[in-house]
């Protein structure tokens, strides 16, 4: 149980909603929502067994842990799996992503920095520039740095050693990283969506955390909306929060979460107001598809790139959209979905 400070009033069984220096309480609540431990992970049985082998006889073998891969949608774990594989080896992990790495000498001062047995994240691996992966080849593969000193026939190259350490990249796109270095990976593991059931524990576990008394249909309300995404459920569950906090109500119920999603637009399968224009300007534009990705992303507005990481994953899940060699074609279900709103 979260407590307040001395000098913080609260109106309700709800932490305050003022973070600072006197709420040092709530602020380590807010940051522990995340699992350190692979055992404090929720569901992701497969993942977790085949991770902890991994560990398991790297350590007994008294080697570093094979380099790591995982791939899915976003909000399903990655990060929280790079950081709980490194507490449980009990190493330091260094984080970083592939759009700040702009240049060959910024990856060489990362891996030159390393220490034995350390644990470097790259998320959004598949925006690393072919010249900067080059780099990383050798350094997975071999422990050692390639530089290349001067230029034309005097040039030389020097090789240094690196401590061996384990690199774990996360993507969105898998299809975008390079044979080669998709190959140098001793695991790659893809992470699906969560189930209803997960989902439920998840956000039990953070009202738990959070001090929010929350009944058991509003989480299986939230699970619901929640798009089988942890990250989504718990942004939810922060605006149910919000809400019941404004008025004054010291517990949520499922007419709190039904008025928050209400206000957000949410609604009771998840589907956000740019889900539901898509689904209606392929039904109405393009008479139920097929239509291209980057003609649907122009019709609502919206970048191809959030259409394919953020709102397409999730449509085909829910089987309301179905990608063809042609493009995107509504289904039998979305028809019913779009005609139960617009007709």
């Amino acid at each position: 149980m979260i407590k307040s400070s001395k000098n913080t009033k609260k109106k309700n069984n709800f932490p305050s909603s003022k973070v600072g220096v006197q709420n040092g309480d709530v602020i380590e609540a807010e940051q522990k929502i995340r699992p350190s431990k692979i055992d404090e992970m929720i569901g992701r049985k497969q993942e977790k067994e085949t991770i902890r082998m991994m560990i398991s006889s790297a350590q007994k073998r008294g080697e570093v842990v094979d380099h790591i891969l995982f791939y899915g949608p976003p909000g399903l774990g990655k990060t929280t799996f790079a950081l709980a594989i490194a507490n449980e080896i009990g190493s330091s992990i260094r984080i970083t992503s592939g759009p700040a790495i702009d240049k060959q000498g910024d990856l060489a001062a990362i891996l030159t920095n390393l220490k034995q047995n350390d644990v470097l994240f790259i998320d959004e691996i598949h925006r690393l520039s072919r010249v900067v992966e080059e780099i990383l080849y050798p350094a997975m593969e071999d422990r050692a740095l390639d530089i290349v000193m001067g230029k034309g026939p005097s040039a030389k190259t020097i090789r240094l050693s690196l401590e061996p350490f384990t690199l774990i990249g996360a993507t969105t796109q898998i299809g975008k990283i390079s044979s080669p270095m998709r190959d140098r990976f001793g695991l790659i593991q893809r992470l699906d969506f969560f189930g209803d059931e997960d989902m439920i524990e998840i956000l039990k576990r953070a009202s738990r955390l959070w001090s929010i008394n929350v009944d058991a249909q509003a989480l299986k309300l939230l699970s619901f909306a929640s798009r089988g995404t942890a990250r989504v459920g718990l942004r939810l569950l922060r605006r149910v929060r919000d809400y019941a906090q404004s008025i004054n109500q010291d517990s949520v119920n499922v007419d709190t979460v039904n008025r928050t999603m209400k206000l957000l637009g949410v609604d009771d399968i998840g589907l956000e107001s740019i889900d539901r224009e898509i689904l209606r300007v392929i039904y109405y534009n393009f008479n139920g598809g097929p239509v291209g990705v980057s003609t649907l992303a122009a019709s609502v507005s919206e970048e191809v790139s959030t259409l394919l990481d953020v709102h397409e994953p999730f449509l085909m899940k829910s089987g309301l959209l179905q990608r063809t060699s042609r493009g995107r074609v509504i289904t039998a279900k979305g028809i019913k979905y779009v005609e139960s709103i617009w007709q």
